[in-house]
């Protein structure tokens, strides 16, 4: 039985170098070299799972100098080596050597084996961990982070990318690497990276922190120059979309939105690709800017991308406005009684509209026939007044009621009823003003 077992033993041993030759170990040829690998490599593996990440190193190092292509395990420990050694020893020059040693085993297993995608991403969490406050391997780390995206095209472990803004920022600060529009390009590459992992269910609420803060800590964007710098470049190219949605974002982060880039930007944005809220910004400055021709059709534009009834209702109190300045009063009127229509909270606002526009109508509309007649446009702006809950507004149109004298002279009584006529065309009940 003894032997039988000792045979046994023989055969899974062979069937074991068999069966690790067929995985990719591939042991030295000479015999010599071949029985030290074996013992080298049974050495660091366990004083590796021994966490005795120093000793380790020595065996390791040899198998990595004299048999390199023994097996990728040996460069996948490797970093797992390295890096605890690393973290054992307490002399900064000692330790530096392990973790440059960490990232030459990541290079080594590049030149052995095409399969960087699976460890790119260690590589550069590594790099930065290590490296970040040495401004003289900053550069190679970032490169490392660049390498990522060419690779894999993302980052599996999204909180890296908070690394990655990092790194930008020390580069910046370190070795002055970019100019502003520089860092702010290459800051929006890695945000498209935050904003595609977002829209895949990732929470990347810490990496675009991260971008926040530096942003603000670099003082690379204020007003001046988002007008100046980037302002200037879309004017050379009014074509590039990309800027065009820079300036844009930057405006409104930064409350710039007075300036003449942002509109350009603007303009750009909402014919290329417009949304109900660029139609609805553009709309407003050419309001505040009292350019209405311009604010019309883009505010129609905006009624047709509205996605609730509040947004239309919104935007009928804005073309209220554009038909007033016009002189389309009607017109005016028709569409605050659309806002009311459609979101009970502004109907406030369109009967304050409907009343004023009644206000300033006496000198289109009076007839100088009757002062009743004439004066009852102010009943039916008080009555606007009314729904619109404003005192004020009541007291004001009913001090231009007609007096009873007026109405005494012309035969009429107060409770009776009259059309104002004009393009108000409401019939009201008179009263007075005394």
């Amino acid at each position: 039985m003894k032997l039988k077992f000792v045979l046994a033993g023989i055969v899974t041993f062979m069937g074991l170098g068999f069966a690790q030759a067929q995985d990719g170990w591939n042991w030295p040829s000479d015999e010599e070299k071949e029985k030290t690998a074996r013992e080298y490599n049974a050495a660091y593996v366990d004083y590796m799972n021994s966490e005795q990440f120093v000793e380790a190193t020595k065996p390791l190092n040899w198998l990595l100098v004299n048999a390199p292509d023994l097996n990728e395990s040996i460069y996948i420990n490797g970093v797992k080596v390295y890096h605890g050694a690393a973290r054992t020893v307490s002399d900064e020059a000692q330790q530096r050597v392990y973790q440059d040693s960490v990232i030459t085993v990541f290079d080594l297993r590049k030149e052995k084996f095409d399969n960087e995608a699976r460890w790119i991403e260690n590589k550069a969490y590594y790099g930065y961990q290590y490296f970040k406050n040495d401004k003289t391997k900053i550069p190679d780390v970032l490169s490392t982070f660049d390498r990522v995206v060419e690779v894999n095209g993302e980052f599996q472990t999204v909180d890296l990318l908070a690394c990655y803004y990092d790194l930008v920022y020390r580069n910046y600060a370190y070795n002055q690497a970019y100019a502003k529009e520089e860092i702010l390009s290459v800051c929006d590459k890695i945000t498209v990276l935050a904003e595609t992992a977002e829209a895949n269910g990732a929470d990347v609420s810490v990496p675009i922190s991260t971008r926040d803060q530096l942003i603000v800590a670099m003082e690379l964007i204020d007003c001046d120059f988002i007008e100046n710098t980037l302002g200037a470049k879309l004017k050379a190219d009014l074509t590039n979309e990309s800027l065009a949605d820079q300036i844009f974002k930057y405006s409104v982060q930064y409350n710039c939105t007075n300036t003449e880039a942002f509109m350009t930007a603007l303009e750009l944005i909402d014919s290329k690709n417009p949304t109900f809220a660029t139609s609805q910004v553009r709309a407003l400055r050419y309001l505040q800017n009292r350019e209405y021709d311009k604010a019309q059709p883009i505010l129609e534009k905006a009624l047709t991308l509205a996605e609730t009834d509040s947004q239309k209702a919104d935007v009928y109190l804005d073309l209220s406005k554009v038909h007033a300045q016009a002189g389309r009063k009607s017109a005016a009127r028709s569409a605050a009684l659309e806002a009311a229509k459609l979101d009970e909270e502004k109907a406030k606002d369109a009967w304050l509209t409907i009343a004023q526009l009644y206000m300033e109508s006496f000198n289109d509309c009076k007839g100088g026939v009757s002062r009743a007649k004439d004066r009852s446009i102010y009943i039916a702006a008080y009555n606007a007044y009314q729904r619109a809950g404003s005192s004020s507004g009541m007291a004001s149109a009913k001090a231009q009621f007609p007096s009873k004298e007026e109405l005494f002279t012309e035969g009429l009584q107060p409770g009776s009823t009259i059309n104002t006529g004009c393009w108000i065309g409401e019939t009201v009940t008179l009263a007075t003003r005394d």
